[in-house]
């Protein structure tokens, strides 16, 4: 069986097979790859939207509505409200009571991840859809705290005294 000497890209015959692999390699090195490479690119990009979709759906606690605060007897809550400057929350530095409610108000500056507000160590992962939502919880125990959006791209401390 006769091989294949016919170049399909410039519709040009060639005596033998090397010819064309020579002729191949110096004209048309790039023909095949760009196929390659866009498959792979879609393939890459299909994985990431999955994976942003499904932390998505794993990771969202939504508040539908404010929060009802559990109060102390004497019925103090600490109001809080975080802004976006700088790329980052602030103020970057929150000091509070332990064992007094607090409730934390996200302003209509801060968007995306931001607006999910992670305080791993105290127990706290919610997220405001809107500003009149309220993120509240009773800190428990004393300590220093980084507070993180759901992504962990912006941080802050709490202090719990």
């Amino acid at each position: 069986m006769a091989e294949k000497t016919f170049c399909e890209a410039c519709n040009r015959n060639f005596p033998n097979q090397d010819a064309l692999n020579m002729h191949n390699s110096a004209k048309h090195q790039n023909i095949s790859e760009p196929k390659k490479n866009h498959a792979k690119t879609i393939f890459i990009v299909i994985i990431i939207s999955l994976l942003l979709i499904g932390g998505f759906f794993f990771f969202n606690n939504t508040i539908n509505g404010n929060s009802i605060a559990n109060p102390n007897n004497s019925g103090e809550v600490q109001k809080i409200t975080l802004s976006f400057k700088n790329y980052n929350y602030y103020p970057q530095t929150i000091t509070v009571k332990e064992g007094i409610p607090v409730e934390i108000t996200l302003d209509s500056s801060i968007r995306g991840c931001f607006r999910t507000f992670v305080i791993k160590d105290l127990g706290v992962r919610q997220t405001s859809s809107k500003p009149s939502n309220t993120i509240l919880f009773t800190p428990d125990k004393k300590g220093s705290f980084v507070y993180a959006c759901g992504m962990h791209m912006g941080t802050g401390t709490i202090i719990v005294e």
